[in-house]
């Protein structure tokens, strides 16, 4: 049994969704419009390995991997080609900032379950703060002003609990503590249990260590299954907390 950061088991998380009632079962290259490979972001191995070889999902799919790996760009395209707002929120948000998206949305195609929700909300904690700003602009000013970001945030997946279809987390550890960390595996528990399905990318072994989650590992090998114990980010830190001065004193 896989055990959580603080040593202890980690229940299993019972799958009560099959692969073809997922609202995404499944993520291709769009065979009319591939995506040239000398081409950014087919250059990121774990892009390319998508368009080269698909990815199927299940109902919690968790991407870890350093900065760079493409784990934002692939959750990003997913949300967009979904229909979510790129910048965060569901179906009904409209707002943009600054368009920065990869482009790799209009190069895939999608594989939904028939008859599945086509529903969903896209959290990002690089764009919240925006997002909570549009939000605030048409519901006027409200407590949010006085919140902080990472009460906000979690305040906006609370409100929106009841929304079954397609969550989509692009590291949502930036705006939490670690009890926040705690209070989104509890929601996303929740979620998937009332047949929801998550994609969820992170930096954070807490939320990495989900339980029921298919993890996969993106890096300049492309993208791979991993079990939580075997991935570079787990063991990295669990050598950091048992002796942080030894590391550091490489760095000084």
């Amino acid at each position: 049994m896989r055990r959580a950061p603080s040593g202890a088991p980690v229940p299993r998380l019972v799958d009560m969704t099959t692969p073809s009632a997922l609202p995404l079962r499944r993520i291709e290259e769009d065979p009319l419009d591939p995506l040239p490979r000398g081409e950014w972001p087919a250059t990121v191995p774990a892009v390319r390995d998508l368009l080269d070889s698909g990815l199927d999902l299940s109902p919690l799919t968790v991407l870890v991997g350093e900065n760079g790996s493409g784990k934002s760009t692939l959750v990003e395209a997913l949300a967009e080609s979904f229909g979510l707002n790129a910048e965060g929120g569901t179906h009904n948000a409209v707002h943009h900032t600054q368009r920065t998206e990869s482009g790799l949305a209009t190069h895939l195609h999608l594989i939904r379950g028939a008859g599945a929700s086509r529903r969903g909300v896209f959290l990002r904690a690089e764009t919240m703060h925006s997002h909570l700003a549009y939000l605030s602009g048409i519901d006027g000013p409200g407590r949010n002003n006085f919140q902080s970001h990472g009460e906000s945030f979690i305040e906006f997946f609370t409100a929106r609990a009841g929304v079954q279809g397609l969550w989509v987390f692009d590291e949502a550890e930036s705006a939490l503590s670690f009890n926040g960390c705690l209070m989104l595996i509890a929601q996303v528990m929740d979620l998937v249990r009332g047949g929801s399905q998550v994609v969820m990318s992170t930096h954070s072994p807490i939320l990495a260590a989900l339980p029921g989650a298919r993890i996969l590992e993106l890096s300049a090998s492309g993208m791979e299954r991993r079990d939580y114990e075997d991935l570079d980010m787990v063991r990295n830190w669990r050598m950091f907390l048992d002796a942080p001065e030894r590391v550091l004193r490489h760095l000084t």
